[in-house]
């Protein structure tokens, strides 16, 4: 049978993006009743569920994430298509970044970038997680982790990550066995698997069970949990872009057991639907890793 709802994937779109049939129908400008009618026309016609209804929150259905995917690829498309026709292509990327890799790598290259990529903008959106990503209104994005399922995902630059912490902390820590440590210290968590999983990996590689202090705190962005662990708030994982404090003895090894298999990866939402701007982005980035 023939598809005809196509009217109905941009208010899909909207709703898949924000997760709630409320905030959609305002950035639609439609009644709730209308949006949520829309919803289950496009269920209807299709033969399967888009969404879940979990308590007063809409989930995504396997079936649903990929074609969200595919709508907003497709909807992003058009609109660039329809602005090149009139003339009025912006040559602007956005990309989602993890804050430390942003002021830590990024920052000291962007000048290259643009004399590399001189006919484009460059708009940095900063995000700490999977679960940012899938909300955000961008197709690209640079995590830290070691794998996801539901994304594609290119490795850019290993992280052997270590548990740090300021000179106070470490003193407090000599006469800790590793495992009074992991109880007593406030854990700093990242915001990788909602905020446990460098953590627990490395915990994993330590053979320590995951106990961490009731006192542990969970900072997504990477940024402000760097300056936590400085002002000795609690430990955290650290790799190679935290060298400068630890040279200057701001930042001190707690334990020499390292967390490897993690690192920065480039994310997408659908890869083969990469628009111009984007491909160039990826290009550049990956050509200067390469060097």
């Amino acid at each position: 049978m023939k598809f005809r709802s196509f009217d109905s994937f941009r208010i899909f779109e909207k709703v898949a993006q924000l997760e709630s049939i409320t905030f959609a129908a305002e950035a639609v400008n439609l009644s709730k009743s209308a949006v949520s009618y829309q919803i289950t026309k496009l269920e209807d016609e299709l033969g399967f569920l888009l969404f879940d209804r979990v308590s007063s929150r809409l989930v995504l259905t396997t079936k649903g994430r990929r074609l969200w995917y595919v709508a907003e690829s497709s909807l992003n498309q058009i609109e660039r298509e329809i602005n090149l026709l009139r003339g009025e292509n912006s040559g602007t990327v956005k990309v989602g970044i993890v804050s430390s890799f942003a002021s830590r790598w990024l920052s000291a290259r962007l000048s290259n970038f643009f004399e590399s990529c001189s006919d484009l903008s460059l708009k940095i959106e900063s995000i700490n997680s999977i679960d940012e990503f899938h909300k955000a209104n961008f197709a690209i994005a640079v995590l830290w982790g070691d794998t996801w399922s539901d994304y594609e995902h290119e490795l850019l630059m290993n992280s052997s990550s270590y548990l740090l912490g300021n000179r106070a902390v470490y003193d407090k820590t000599r006469s800790l066995s590793l495992q009074e440590i992991m109880k007593e210290i406030p854990l700093l968590n990242d915001g990788f698997y909602g905020g446990k999983g460098g953590m627990q990996a490395w915990h994993k590689v330590a053979n320590l069970k995951y106990e961490p202090s009731k006192s542990s705190l969970k900072i997504t962005d990477s940024y402000t949990r760097l300056q936590a662990v400085i002002d000795g708030q609690g430990i955290a994982l650290w790799d190679e872009l935290v060298r400068e404090e630890i040279e200057a003895r701001k930042l001190f090894y707690i334990s020499d057991i390292k967390l490897e298999g993690f690192g920065y990866h480039i994310v997408y939402k659908n890869k083969s639907s990469l628009s111009f701007e984007e491909k160039q982005f990826r290009k550049w980035i990956l050509g200067q890793l390469k060097n």
